[in-house]
């Protein structure tokens, strides 16, 4: 209900609504509220990511995990050393991401030459979520919460296609090696450890 108040007659009336002139149509009215799209998937994210960088790249979910290396490879049906592991740590303090093969162990002084950090550490799952905006295990090579430096082991440079983690730890997607190291900005060195001789 609406108050009117007429000062000259010191009365107050009280008009309903419907009484009221309407400059819109009156009566009952559809609803306004608008559906909220939910924050999109992390999957999607990385996409997007890709996307941004000119690449269009197609996410494939394995229900039983792409956890490890290990695991992605028998998922997909490739060679361990053609999966990429998206590595955290933290130089001098600050996060760095390590592409490597996940046949290789990354070497941490040979990380720390690459970016001129005396002390490399690995990050644990807390700083990597802070940094990336993904939980180990799903990280992805680009599409990170903050800017970070990326470097890339050559050795990912000898493959045809490797595979990466898609912001889920059920999730990865194939890309060339070169297209990976253009949508990471990343540097390429040699930051694995050596493969033992046989």
């Amino acid at each position: 209900m609406t108050q009117v108040r007429f000062e000259g007659l010191r009365t107050i009336r009280t008009l309903s609504a419907e009484a009221l002139p309407c400059r819109a149509p009156c009566g009952p009215q559809p609803s306004t509220r608008r559906t909220i799209r939910p924050v999109s998937t992390a999957d999607e994210r990385v996409i997007q990511a890709a996307a941004a960088a000119g690449l269009e790249i197609e996410v494939r979910r394995f229900p039983e995990g792409t956890r490890t290396a290990v695991d992605a490879a028998r998922a997909v049906g490739c060679e361990v050393g053609q999966i990429v592991k998206s590595l955290v740590f933290l130089a001098d303090g600050v996060p760095v991401v390590a592409l490597v093969s996940g046949a290789d162990r990354l070497d941490t002084a040979r990380l720390g030459t690459a970016v001129g950090a005396s002390q490399v550490e690995r990050a644990d799952g807390d700083a990597v979520r802070a940094a990336t905006g993904y939980a180990i295990g799903g990280v992805p090579p680009f599409g990170h919460a903050v800017p970070m430096t990326v470097v890339m082991d050559h050795r990912l440079l000898a493959h045809d296609v490797v595979w990466a983690a898609a912001g889920r730890p059920d999730a990865v997607f194939p890309i060339a090696p070169d297209d990976l190291l253009r949508a990471s900005r990343a540097t390429v060195a040699d930051v694995a450890e050596d493969q033992p001789t046989t």
